[in-house]
């Protein structure tokens, strides 16, 4: 693994955020009641800056990742906040509006590349139609971009291959066609759901150099929903960590990972294997992630925090400072955390 500290691009501050999500609530009315998916989540990619977004399942990553693109399933919705994308209000769009916004200035990248791309149609035209709807390309040099998008991937033969359907390539390479598809129409925003997880190790770090370069060449922001802390530290400039629909800890990638700030970080960090170093036993987290309809009072994590004191139970803290980014953890105004 690459040391997280290596310097890399400085994101672009001088143009409208590439994403910025402010107070997004996301809601499942019932007969039962209703269920908070996500609540008051907040956060911004500048241009050119990958943003990595983990936790446990059910933390609320991918569903943070499908109300930016428009794709709540019924009954879920946006009960409150706002999304812009490259400096357009998206959230208020209508389905036919928000059409046009997918593609264009949002890509998608999602965890199984097979299930993302048609197979009853070759790579090239499936390119080539986002091309020719989102840039208004003539057939020709739609087919032209495609074959360039599929050599910038690393898509070996690209002239003939740009004939080939979905079955012909291995899953990393259909992965790669499926980037090449999030980047057709130069989108200021890539959503990249989980992208490695169905390909294996030496796959995966292929995938996520590419992912991290295509960003620095293009300018694009990236928002990089992952469980996996390696492809944080090898991809990511800052990360968010989610829990129960809340961001609990944000800050540099280098901070997080090597001081983090939350007990629930603390707990994902110490899981992880170190090389080099040998333990008798790992961290352990104990309990599991809240179900949606008995989300804890005060702090959500509090059941399972051995640091949890009596205004943890009750109140539930924000994102305050703490060290070189943000956790929401009342220890930090106790000045309790080591």
């Amino acid at each position: 693994m690459h040391d997280p500290t290596l310097s890399r691009n400085t994101p672009d501050t001088t143009t409208p955020p590439a994403l910025e999500v402010s107070g997004l609530t996301v809601e499942f009315p019932g007969r039962r009641g209703t269920l908070t998916a996500i609540s008051d989540v907040s956060l911004q990619i500048a241009p050119g800056e990958v943003l990595g977004v983990v936790g446990e399942s059910g933390a609320g990553k991918s569903m943070t990742g499908l109300a930016v693109l428009g794709l709540l399933e019924p009954p879920g919705r946006l009960a409150a906040g706002r999304i812009h994308i490259a400096g357009q209000r998206v959230d208020t769009l209508s389905d036919a509006e928000m059409n046009k916004v997918r593609g264009r200035k949002v890509g998608a990248i999602f965890q199984d590349p097979l299930t993302s791309l048609n197979p009853l149609f070759t790579v090239g035209t499936q390119l080539s139609e986002t091309i020719r709807l989102h840039l208004g390309l003539s057939r020709g040099a739609a087919r032209e971009r495609s074959i360039a998008l599929l050599r910038e991937v690393g898509i070996p033969a690209p002239e003939e291959r740009v004939d080939h359907y979905p079955h012909q390539f291995s899953g990393g390479m259909r992965q790669r066609v499926v980037i090449a598809l999030a980047l057709a129409a130069e989108p200021k925003l890539i959503i990249a759901d989980e992208p490695t997880t169905a390909l294996d190790v030496s796959i995966q770090a292929q995938i996520t150099a590419l992912l991290r370069r295509l960003c620095d060449d293009h300018g694009a922001g990236v928002m990089l929903v992952t469980h996996d802390m390696g492809v944080i530290a090898e991809t990511a400039d800052r990360v968010a960590v989610m829990y129960a629909g809340r961001v609990v800890e944000i800050g540099r990638v280098e901070d997080v990972l090597r001081r983090p700030q939350h007990p629930y970080t603390r707990g994902l960090m110490g899981s992880i294997p170190a090389l080099g170093k040998r333990v008798a036993r790992l961290t352990q987290i104990d309990g599991s992630m809240p179900r949606l309809n008995a989300i804890p009072r005060g702090c959500a994590f509090n059941p399972r925090c051995a640091q949890a004191f009596d205004r943890c139970r009750h109140e539930r803290p924000d994102l305050i400072a703490a060290g070189d980014g943000q956790a929401a953890c009342w220890l930090h105004q106790q000045g309790d955390m080591a």
